[in-house]
């Protein structure tokens, strides 16, 4: 239902008064990230609603999510929905460079991506007035008001997936109540990630009868692709080795990952870790901490062979994790040294491995609350604890096989969400299932 009718706040039409004034700014720095990028020229006008694929006939279903994460957990949904839907088409949408890369390596069938619109007039028109999807699943926190505004006039159905605020994000919003309600008020449908977000929603102005709490959406994502001659080929090079990953590393992070591995080799000397930087580029940064820590590297995009004599293996390339994943099962998961926010567990667990994580993990932090109580993932602080968790299950083989399954069963109670996600959204956001015949 559009609500056409209703006005803007003054905080709304500010808002939109400063974006598109400030458009040409935003689209330069836009445009110098996706050139260095190495994204087409074609492509980068897609930032402002230039299409580069035509539109499809008939049901068009779009989602929205900002960035890798987010957009990889909605691939094993979208495939789902395609076979309930087998005529609707499909739109993904996302801001980053490396999650369009990593998107068009596993587009489900009818399924196009592009890049978002930035969130001024011109650039939005041009994008609805091409591509007219008749709903919008807009995917975790990633709320852009005139896009949202300008799609429930056209009377676009929207919906908030797998939704997660923080806390200092309510806090902004709630102090501008009638602002927040007003925008809130474009979607038809809230499926959050958990109650503490639902209840916040709420707080914020949302209509309660349409908040619901679920689960989890990369709980139910596919497993992440895995490189079985790679595989295979490092796992001969790794011979009988004990071996540890510390996967999706930030900068500052990576010190201690490296000091509580100089740490194990004293007690496991033939010790290796598989060291994952979150962002590839990093890759000649990360190899001089290596060295400064006094360590042997060997570089996967400098096809470095692992050598007896090798202590850490880099592996700064994009979309191989599942492979490290599959290759070792402790993994220890970044962006949690620091308040990053922690990345998702569901993918090592879904792997079979048990997971390690500092405690800057506030985006999980209800999904590992219950698998640090189910015993599939463990809290470190420091360089110290993080050396005590890693050889712990490193010398207890059989504790580690239970953290393991711990873990595996945790993301296996979460998977039946998907059809009920499936459900809500087909029922309350319109989207038709073919006729029943015979």
């Amino acid at each position: 239902m559009s609500h056409e009718g209703v006005t803007p706040t003054l905080l709304y039409r500010v808002y939109a008064t400063v974006t598109g004034a400030l458009g040409p700014l935003a689209w330069r720095s836009v445009h110098r990230k996706l050139d260095a990028a190495g994204v087409a020229p074609e492509r980068q006008r897609e930032r402002l609603g230039h299409a580069t694929l035509p539109c499809p006939d008939g049901q068009l279903i779009w989602f929205h999510a900002a960035s890798v994460g987010e957009s990889l957990s909605v691939l094993t949904l979208i495939t789902r929905m395609g076979a309930v839907l087998p005529e609707a088409e499909f739109l993904i949408t996302s801001g980053t460079p490396t999650s369009a890369e990593l998107v068009a390596k596993r587009l489900p069938p009818r399924t196009r991506h592009q890049f978002v619109p930035l969130d001024t007039g011109t650039a939005v028109t041009r994008f609805y007035d091409h591509w007219r999807p008749q709903a919008g699943i807009f995917v975790e926190s990633e709320l852009w008001p005139r896009m949202l505004v300008e799609a429930d006039r056209r009377g676009i159905k929207l919906a908030l997936l797998n939704a997660r605020l923080s806390q200092k994000s309510v806090q902004g919003w709630q102090r501008f109540p009638d602002t927040a309600r007003y925008i809130l008020d474009r979607f038809t449908l809230f499926l959050t990630q958990n109650r503490q977000t639902a209840d916040n929603l709420i707080a914020m102005g949302a209509d309660p009868n349409r908040v619901r709490p679920g689960s989890n959406l990369k709980a139910t994502s596919a497993p992440l692709p895995v490189d079985e001659a790679t595989r295979d080929t490092l796992s001969k090079a790794i011979g009988d080795r004990p071996v540890w990953v510390a996967s999706s590393t930030h900068k500052g992070e990576e010190e201690t990952v490296l000091q509580a591995h100089r740490t194990l080799l004293n007690t496991h000397p033939d010790l290796l870790l598989l060291l994952v930087p979150r962002h590839p580029e990093r890759g000649d940064v990360v190899q001089g901490l290596v060295n400064a820590a006094g360590l042997t590297c060997a570089r996967r995009t400098s096809q470095n062979p692992i050598t007896a004599q090798t202590r850490v293996y880099m592996a700064d390339t994009l979309g191989e994790t599942g492979t490290w994943y599959a290759l070792c099962k402790l993994v220890f998961l970044g962006g949690s040294l620091l308040e990053i926010g922690g990345h998702n567990p569901f993918e090592p667990a879904q792997a079979g491995a048990a997971v390690i994580t500092g405690p800057g993990y506030y985006n999980f932090a209800e999904t590992y609350a219950q698998m640090k109580l189910d015993g599939g993932a463990r809290e470190i602080h420091d360089a110290d604890s993080l050396a005590r968790a890693v050889a712990d299950w490193l010398e207890n083989p059989a504790q580690f096989d239970r953290a393991r399954q711990a873990a595996s069963a945790y993301v296996a109670s979460q998977q039946n969400a998907l059809l009920a996600v499936i459900d809500s959204l087909c029922q309350e956001l319109d989207l038709t299932r073919p006729a029943a015949t015979g």
